[in-house]
């Protein structure tokens, strides 16, 4: 499992060609990011960009004292490095590292502490995920209008296919991703917002316990809030 900014070629100059390969966490920075208040920390880096411990304190509603050296921890793990760009002498600005974070490497899969760290963080990253989406279904409307809302998608599709096609899958995501990075690149930057994108291809656990039954392909989706389906 990646953090969305998980693109090591993004300055790829073929990004069609480029094959996804990202490394994963040990257990050491795992356990390091594991606390809840670094998970809330990074997710708030990832989803809005670079802030100060004094902003994430704000947010999180934590003394600046804690986000600072939770920042450190994060830090000392390269989860997060410091924005020398935006620095200044009074206090430091955070980003994610470049390459954002994967988690769930076979290592640390095949012990039941590395097991248990990796499904508590993953699962962290989730509820944010959801949260996000939640804010936007409920807000999103009155906040950027029914252009941008139309502008967006909101789609489940079910497949059958192997596992090599799941891979597939998960391989053409991220090679679109780079491929309008470097698109976007030489484009204005006009009008930009910060969007997110999630992104969840896997198979469903429930299906050994309800049988087979009638196989198929089905999707359905959602063109902003209007309920108008999109292929």
């Amino acid at each position: 499992m990646s953090t969305d900014d998980a693109n090591p070629a993004e300055t790829s100059n073929a990004p069609d060609s480029y094959e996804p390969h990202f490394e994963s966490l040990g257990m050491p920075a795992l356990r390091a990011l594991a606390h809840p208040l670094r998970v809330e920390i990074m997710n708030e880096l990832s989803d809005f960009g670079p802030a100060t411990a004094s902003m994430l304190a704000e947010r999180l509603g934590e003394s600046s004292g804690a986000t600072s050296y939770h920042l450190r921890q994060l830090a000392k793990h390269d989860i997060i490095i410091e924005d020398s760009e935006r620095g200044s002498g009074r206090e430091r600005w955070w980003r994610m590292a470049p390459g954002g974070v994967t988690i769930g490497g076979a290592d640390t899969l095949e012990t039941a502490a590395g097991r248990e760290v990796t499904e508590q963080i993953s699962l962290s990253w989730q509820q944010n995920n959801e949260r996000r989406l939640n804010a936007f279904l409920r807000r999103g409307l009155d906040t950027f209008g029914p252009e941008w809302v139309g502008a967006s998608a909101l789609s489940t599709s079910h497949l059958e296919v192997s596992r090599e096609q799941l891979a597939e899958v998960a391989t053409e995501y991220y090679k679109l991703l780079n491929r309008l990075k470097e698109k976007w690149k030489a484009e204005p930057a006009d009008d930009r917002k910060r969007i997110q994108v999630q992104f969840n291809a896997f198979p469903l656990v429930e299906q050994e316990q309800r049988g087979q039954g009638e196989r198929g392909q089905g999707e359905r989706g959602q063109s902003g809030q209007d309920g108008q389906g999109r292929p």
